[in-house]
């Protein structure tokens, strides 16, 4: 199945940039303010911090919410306590857009995440010109090499870089690259399942001087704490928020 999310998310870049070149990407990112500083609004603190998704659709889950106005619910969390926003711009099997990301750029003043299954330069610029503040790189399926060049690419944008890892390998080969936003994904990209005790199992590997972020699985406050406890300090919640009460969700969450 991560073959052919990564094979989309190209061929609609490919799509797009038919009509919207490197360069008109360029001037448009000329007029943009600089990006919020993701590494420091995720620092770690006294109490766990929240990446809030964005996500209508999954392709194991289906559909799971409407939410007509991606601005309006970049704002609701954000308002509810939220550090940061992530926006999955997937379009077939997340039913997401990059004018997603342009809406909640409008909307809310806090970090945003570019989620989507990037293997290519131009997905990156896009990135960035739709308002995004960092984007995620998943080393389940980039090569050393090209997320190398990826991370490179972005911070010489301005952008930061959350590193998604699913392996202790994947795990070695970021912090040898020295990823300063690193997960660890705890549901499988291949077959969709989770697994909360994967971040429990493998916190203890990624490098001391990382953000710590935990990803996927959380369905409750307790899932949280168990993610606090093995060592996050951020947590990336989707499923439970657009299907749920996200202004009291949020301040729960935060509060660990």
């Amino acid at each position: 199945m991560l073959d052919g999310l990564f094979h989309q998310a190209l061929l609609s870049s490919q799509r797009r940039q038919e009509s919207i070149s490197t360069s008109d990407l360029e001037r448009k990112i000329e007029n943009l303010a600089s990006p919020i500083d993701v590494y420091a609004a995720l620092a770690p603190a006294k109490h766990i911090k929240l990446i809030a998704e964005i996500k209508r659709a999954s392709p194991s889950r289906g559909h799971l919410a409407e939410i007509p106005d991606a601005g309006e619910q970049a704002l609701r969390y954000q308002n509810a306590g939220a550090h940061a926003v992530s926006v999955l711009t997937e379009e077939t099997g997340f039913l997401g857009s990059l004018n997603d990301l342009e809406a909640a750029s409008k909307a809310a003043s806090i970090p945003l995440l570019r989620k989507d299954f990037i293997s290519t330069e131009y997905q990156v610029l896009e990135a960035r010109a739709a308002g995004a503040d960092f984007v995620l790189l998943i080393l389940s399926w980039l090569s050393p090499e090209r997320y190398q060049a990826l991370s490179n690419f972005s911070h010489e944008l301005g952008l930061g870089v959350l590193t998604e890892t699913h392996t202790l390998d994947e795990i070695a080969t970021a912090n040898e690259f020295g990823a300063r936003l690193l997960g660890i994904n705890t549901r499988n990209l291949i077959d969709f399942k989770t697994d909360i005790g994967l971040f429990e199992k493998m916190a203890s590997a990624l490098h001391p001087e990382a953000i710590k972020v935990a990803e996927s699985s959380v369905k409750s406050t307790a899932d949280v704490v168990r993610y606090r406890n093995a060592g996050a300090d951020v947590a990336l919640v989707g499923e439970a928020l657009v299907t749920g009460n996200p202004e009291t969700q949020i301040p729960a969450f935060i509060s660990i």
